[in-house]
C-alpha cells in the first residue's frame, strides 16, 4: 500500500527487516527504548512470536519524503484477536458483533506482549507523527478493518492523536519512582515504620537458604536462559494456558540484547529455583517475566520487586516499571501511575459509544489513582 499527504509517502513493511537496524533505530528518540529497537521487534518476528500464524501480522508504517528519505516509522500489526495487548477491548468486540459487525481483523500499534509505555509514532515533528497516523487510518479503511489501537502512549504521541480525534483511554500501573535514593536502605527510610519492617521481614524470609544473583551482559549464559524458560512456561501455563514467547526468542535476546537485560536468578543448594527477567532502558528498568520451580514464600516479591529496585538504584534509573496489574505492589513501594492509549473505530456508532464510555472510565481510573495514592507506604509529610 502507498498513501501520500503533501510531500510524504507511506509504505507498509510486512517484515521489519525490509529496513536495516540503523535505519529503524535512527527514528527512536534520544535514550534507550529497548522494546522499540529493531533488534527486539526483529526477534519477535524471526522467532515466530509476532507472525501471521500467531495473529500478530507485521504491517509497520514507513514514512518517506519525495526523495525517498525516511521521515518516521511506527510498529503496526494486523490483529486477529486481542491477546497479548494488556489493554482490554473484548467488550467492544462483543458489542460490534451484536450489531452485526466484525471486529477482527483490527490494527494494533504497540510492542507485542509488552505493557510498557514508549514512543509509537517514531518521528520528531508533529507533522510527521500526523502523517504516520493518517497512513494508519488510510490502511484501516482500505483493508476494511474495524479500527486502530495505539497503546501505552507517551505524551507527545497522545497530543497528536487527540487533535486528530482519536478516543483517549486511561488505565493504571504501579511504578517505583526513584526519589534520589542512594540505595535500598535510603528507600526504606522513606517508608512508615510498619511497612519498612514488613519489607525487611519478607526479604529475610525470601533470602533464607537462597543465593540470588543479577546477571547481565556476558554473565548471561544459555544455561541461565534454559532455567528461565522453564520458569516462564510454568507461570504462563498456570495463568494463561499458552505462553506468548518461545525459546528461540530468548535465544535471540541472548545473542543480540544481553547487555540490555538484567536476569535475576535464585538457587538453593546449587539448584536453580526461580528467575525474573528485566530489560534496561536509559530511564527505566522494565520488569517483564518471572517464574519459580518451587513454592517459597515472598520469593516473587524479592526477585520481581525488591531486586528490581536495587538494580534500578544501582544504575541511577529514575523508575522501575513492574508491568501490568498488581495492587500488591503498592505496599512494596510501587506507586500508581496512569497509562494511556488512543483508539480509532471505523464504525461511527461504536466510536460514539466507546467515546461516551471512556469519559466515565477515565474518571473512574483517575479517582482510583487518587485513592491508591493515599495508601502508599511512604511517610506522610507534615503541614
Amino acid at each position: 500500500m502507498e498513501s501520500s499527504s503533501e510531500t510524504f509517502s507511506a509504505r507498509i513493511l510486512t517484515q521489519i527487516n525490509e529496513v536495516s537496524e540503523a535505519e529503524w533505530d535512527a527514528h527512536l528518540p534520544d535514550g534507550s527504548h529497548p522494546f522499540l529497537s529493531w533488534r527486539f521487534l526483529h526477534a519477535l518476528e524471526a522467532s515466530g512470536c509476532a507472525a501471521d500464524e500467531t495473529g500478530w501480522i507485521p504491517r509497520h508504517i514507513w514514512l518517506e519524503d519525495e526523495k525517498g528519505n525516511s521521515l518516521g516509522a511506527a510498529p503496526l500489526y494486523a490483529k486477529l484477536h486481542s491477546q497479548g495487548e494488556y489493554v482490554f477491548d473484548h467488550g467492544w468486540a462483543d458489542a460490534l458483533a451484536r450489531a452485526g459487525g466484525q471486529y477482527y481483523p483490527k490494527l494494533q500499534c504497540s510492542v507485542p506482549f509488552t505493557p510498557a509505555t514508549g514512543p509509537r509514532l517514531l518521528a520528531t515533528s508533529p507533522a510527521h507523527k500526523r502523517a504516520l497516523a493518517t497512513a494508519m487510518v488510510s490502511a484501516c479503511q482500505q483493508w476494511e478493518m474495524s479500527g486502530i489501537h495505539l497503546t501505552f502512549l507517551q505524551e507527545n504521541d497522545r497530543k497528536v492523536l487527540n487533535e486528530m480525534g482519536f478516543a483517549a483511554r486511561e488505565d493504571r500501573q504501579f511504578h517505583f519512582i526513584n526519589r534520589d535514593y542512594k540505595d535500598f536502605d535510603s528507600f526504606l527510610a522513606s517508608l512508615t515504620s510498619r511497612k519498612r519492617k514488613n519489607i525487611r521481614k519478607e526479604r529475610k524470609a525470601a533470602q533464607e537458604g537462597v543465593v540470588i544473583k543479577r546477571l547481565t551482559g556476558d554473565d548471561l549464559k544459555d544455561e541461565h536462559w534454559d532455567v528461565f524458560y522453564q520458569c516462564y512456561l510454568d507461570t504462563g501455563q498456570r495463568k494463561w494456558g499458552r505462553p506468548y514467547l518461545n525459546r528461540e526468542f530468548f535465544a535471540r535476546m541472548q545473542e543480540t540484547m544481553r547487555d540490555d537485560i538484567c536476569l535475576v536468578m535464585a538457587w538453593v543448594n546449587g539448584d536453580p529455583i526461580a528467575a525474573a527477567l528485566n530489560f534496561i532502558g536509559s530511564d527505566a528498568l522494565y520488569g517483564r517475566n518471572w517464574g519459580a520451580l518451587i513454592d517459597k514464600p515472598f520469593l516473587h516479591f524479592e526477585l520481581c520487586y525488591y531486586q528490581a529496585i536495587e538494580a534500578g538504584l544501582e544504575r541511577g534509573l529514575p523508575r522501575v516499571e513492574a508491568g501490568a496489574q498488581g495492587e500488591h505492589k503498592l505496599s512494596r513501594g510501587y506507586e500508581p501511575v496512569a497509562t494511556h492509549s488512543a483508539h480509532y473505530l471505523a464504525h461511527p456508532g461504536l466510536q460514539a459509544a466507546v467515546e461516551n464510555y471512556l469519559v466515565r472510565e477515565r474518571e473512574a481510573v483517575e479517582h482510583e489513582i487518587k485513592i491508591l495514592d493515599q495508601h502508599t507506604p511512604f511517610k506522610k509529610s507534615e503541614g
